[in-house]
This record gives structure tokens, C-alpha cells and sequence, in this order.
């Protein structure tokens, strides 16, 4: 896990709207470019970028799809720090009125660096607000009432959750080291994040905002995932080359898939029955079978990273940690359809209507 301490002050042209366009939309973020590519998830043809987003990781559709929530894995001293970077698309004196003073972080005084997620209307990529957080952002996910974008940070050891009506810090919650992806309940009533640092994932109470339990996972647990049914947690350990199957009621580990080399990425199929791997350290693309625990695999490389099912395509969009690439691959020969130049890395992949 690196840990950035510079802040990269990128600003490109926003392009021509998107309401217009029907097909399903993914959103790519590109790390050290500075921008979301957006592609059109039937023909595989991007339309366009969002830009003004410095070194943006953790990417997320939050408030029923009403806003993309972009977080930055740069950071800052926090004696440093000012207004985070303003919008193109705000006014200065609103944007100084709005960050007159700090931008609640009522449990992170202490924090030693700051960061900032950006909210981005969807359809014409305008950045609405830069909201303060502390420390390096590596993965967002939105509540499923739209109240809240929740933000991981691997440095302050939590999560920061952000409150989409007033664009604000409403809580931090310590989790453990390492504190790395993040998955919510359906219901919305429960959020699990795993703690690379400790090989743990902690389930918190999102009534009250307090860590409930702590469940072991494998070496060095990193993305995770959550069946349809909220019951089974899928725990990607990059170090050991596995996936902890987790029953959430018991908090024990029902199985442990083993996939060899070091992994990343994870996503399950639309029925549920089958679980996608990247296999980082192998080069390598895994499907298991979660019926009867069988892999069929396919060489994939270099360090295939991000992983994401698309609904409805049949397709799988797999990133490159190494080279300025995104396959598309077909879910069931697991054979590369077609290739996406992108520039910088592709991170966290959020997509319309999941």
C-alpha cells in the first residue's frame, strides 16, 4: 500500500453532456491522470472524460445515481491545508463561503494529512463540491438510501462519512490498520471494511456508526464484496492468494478459495454463481464456480488489477496496474473481446444501475 504525501494539481476541460445517451455507462477512474473516462458499456466506445479530479482512486454512483463521488489518494499536511482545490464549475466566493471553516471532521482532529472527495453530477461531469476528509481516499461506496458516500483511509485508519445533503463530514470511524475497501447490506444497515494491516474486516453499525465485530480474514485482505442476500462476504487476501468466503451472521469463514499468486480485483456474476478474480501476481483471470468451488482460469496480463462484471453485457473489465490498458473480456471463455486505451491507471470502477 503506498502512502502519497504530494498533491497533484491537474484541471482538464469538461466535454459535451451525457443525458442523451442511453446505453449504461461505466465510469473508469484514472489515478495519476486526473480524470474519469466514461464508456458506453454496450459498444465498449468511451465518450468522453471528466477531468479536474487529482489523483483520483475511489470512485462511486452515491444518492440513488444522482451523484458521482470521486476520491483523491493524494494528501497533504494537515498544518498545510487550506480550501481543497476549487471546482471550475463553483463560483470563488461560493466556494469560499462553503469552506470558511474546517469541513467536519468531528472524530479526526488528530488526522496528520487531509485529502478530498469531489462530487460530480453525472450527466454533465460538473464537479459540485470538494469535501475535506482526512487522509488519502482508496474506496467509496454510496448507502443504498442515498444519505451517505462512505470513504476509506488507508493512512488515518477508518472511514469518513460524508453526508450528501450538506456536503460534510458527519462521522469518522476507526475500523484497524490499513482500512481498505468497503461494501454496505442491502438493507443498509450494516457496512464491512476490510483492515489490510490486520487481516481483519470490521462490521459497523450504520445506525449508530460504531464497529460491531471484527471478523479474521486471510493475509492482507484488501477488496471484498457482498452477495446479493447480504449473508455471504467474499474477502480477496492478496498476499495469500485467496478469497475468505464469510458467513456475515456467524462471522466465521464457511471457505476459503484458493487462486495462487498474489490477487486484487473481485466480482460476482449477475446470478450469483460465479465469482471473478484478477490473479495479479500470476497474470491471470479466475472464474470459481461458487456451487461446487471449481476454477477455470485464462492468462491475462500484465498484473490485470480492477475487476468489474458489467450487467447485461456478459463482459468483465479487467485493468492493467502496469500498462495504460483495460480489457474487456467475455465471462464465459474468459477470452480478451477487445482492448481500451486509457491514460494513468484504472482504479475503482463504478457502473450505472448497480
Amino acid at each position: 500500500m503506498r502512502r502519497l504525501s504530494a498533491l497533484l494539481t491537474i484541471a482538464l476541460p469538461l466535454a459535451a453532456p451525457l443525458s442523451a445517451l442511453a446505453s449504461e455507462l461505466v465510469y473508469i477512474p484514472l489515478g495519476s491522470a486526473g480524470e474519469v473516462l466514461v464508456v458506453e458499456a454496450a459498444s465498449g466506445r468511451a465518450v468522453r472524460t471528466i477531468g479536474d479530479l487529482p489523483d483520483v482512486h475511489g470512485l462511486a454512483l452515491a444518492a440513488k445515481g444522482a451523484y458521482l463521488v470521486a476520491g483523491s489518494y493524494a494528501e497533504w499536511p494537515r498544518e498545510a491545508a487550506g480550501a481543497p482545490p476549487k471546482p471550475a464549475t463553483v463560483s470563488k466566493d461560493e466556494h469560499e463561503a462553503h469552506h470558511a471553516k474546517p469541513v467536519g471532521l468531528p472524530a479526526a482532529a488528530g488526522s496528520k494529512a487531509v485529502s478530498f472527495v469531489s462530487v460530480v453530477r453525472p450527466d454533465d461531469g460538473a464537479i459540485l463540491r470538494r469535501v475535506e476528509v482526512p487522509g488519502a481516499v482508496h474506496h467509496l461506496v454510496g448507502t443504498p438510501d442515498g444519505r451517505y458516500a462512505v470513504a476509506t483511509h488507508p493512512n488515518a485508519d477508518g472511514i469518513s462519512v460524508i453526508d450528501l445533503a450538506g456536503f460534510t463530514v458527519a462521522r469518522m470511524v476507526k475500523t484497524g490498520p490499513l482500512p481498505n475497501y468497503a461494501a454496505v447490506s442491502p438493507n443498509g444497515g450494516r457496512l464491512y471494511v476490510s483492515n489490510a494491516g490486520n487481516d481483519t474486516v470490521s462490521e459497523i453499525d450504520t445506525q449508530r456508526w460504531i464497529v460491531r465485530r471484527n471478523f479474521v480474514a486471510g493475509a492482507s485482505p484488501e477488496h471484498l464484496l457482498l452477495s446479493a442476500d447480504g449473508e455471504t462476504l467474499y474477502v480477496a487476501n492478496v498476499d495469500a492468494g485467496t478469497v475468505s468466503e464469510i458467513d456475515t451472521r456467524s462471522g466465521e469463514i464457511k471457505r476459503t478459495l484458493d487462486i495462487g499468486g498474489s490477487v486484487h480485483g473481485i466480482d460476482l456474476s449477475e446470478d450469483g454463481g460465479t465469482l471473478f478474480v484478477s490473479g495479479r501476481g500470476e497474470n491471470k483471470v479466475v472464474a470459481v464456480d461458487l456451487g461446487t468451488g471449481g476454477l477455470r482460469g485464462a492468462p491475462l496480463g500484465p498484473s490485470p488489477y480492477h475487476l468489474a462484471v458489467v450487467p447485461g453485457t456478459g463482459k468483465l473489465y479487467v485493468s492493467s496496474a502496469e500498462e495504460p490498458t483495460v480489457w474487456v473480456i467475455d465471462q464465459r471463455s474468459l477470452r480478451v473481446i477487445s482492448t481500451l486505451a486509457i491514460r494513468g491507471e484504472g482504479h475503482q470502477m463504478a457502473i450505472a444501475g448497480r
